[in-house]
């Protein structure tokens, strides 16, 4: 249970969903994880038997915020080995895009764009000092496909998409490797309220015939932030039950 022994890792978004399991195993297998969520609840989620785990607030559309996280793993570990780029939000409701509130596709693209390019251009700034890194975006399917209702969301996650492979081949040289994930239908915080017969529908979508659950994204980032991976960069791994190939 060593795959990540003594790597630094930072993961943001991670009081819930693809972040909190991505902390847990991340922890299990030997990393020392700093744990950044918006949310104050972040700081009393995790106890001692979880692992080296230390959390801290972060808003991800804060820069200020953003240096001081990125500064910790600097003062506390004098490096930064890993990061999962996973802080986001979604549409509070589908829009047909000329229906969209300005404000609303605003906020969507604080968070999914300008916060992931933030915490990313700090983080690089660290790993550059540490010597190499890998860096794990957590991107959508909504980056390939379209979803009705979904413009904003589907159009952030496809500057993830391009914001990735573009860094991947900016710091190739540096030892710094830059993939994303790309979850499809997920038991996340986003089904909660739905009723069975629409949970049924949309696990009707999925060849698998099932919704994803946060773990099964977890080890595909944990693959990506070990060093089984040494060789892949730019890279955009679809997750989604076979739902792209249909």
């Amino acid at each position: 249970m060593d795959r990540l022994k003594d790597k630094v890792c930072l993961i943001t978004g991670a009081a819930s969903g693809f972040g909190r399991e991505m902390t847990l195993l991340f922890a299990k297998e030997g990393a020392k994880v700093i744990a950044a969520d918006y949310n104050e609840k972040i700081l009393d989620m995790y106890r001692p038997e979880d692992g080296d785990i230390t959390p801290v607030v972060c808003d991800v559309t804060n820069h200020e915020q953003v240096i001081n996280t990125v500064n910790l793993a600097r003062t506390k570990f004098g490096r930064l080995d890993v990061l999962c780029n996973n802080a986001g939000i979604n549409n509070k409701k589908p829009y047909r895009t000329h229906e969209y509130p300005v404000e609303e596709w605003d906020q969507l693209y604080n968070v999914l764009v300008r916060g992931a390019f933030l915490v990313l251009r700090e983080s690089l700034q660290l790993m550059l000092e540490s010597g190499g890194g890998s860096v794990i975006n957590t991107g959508s399917i909504g980056a390939f496909r379209a979803t009705v209702g979904s413009t904003a969301y589907c159009s952030a996650k496809g500057a993830i998409r391009m914001m990735t492979t573009n860094a991947a081949a900016e710091y190739v040289k540096d030892n710094i490797r830059i993939n994303s994930v790309c979850p499809g239908i997920f038991n996340t915080a986003i089904l909660d309220g739905l009723q069975p017969d629409v949970l049924d529908a949309l696990a009707a979508q999925v060849p698998m015939g099932k919704i994803g659950e946060p773990i099964d994204m977890a080890y595909l980032a944990l693959f990506l932030a070990s060093d089984e991976s040494k060789y892949i960069t730019g890279q955009n791994w679809l997750i989604d039950g076979g739902r792209s190939c249909m």
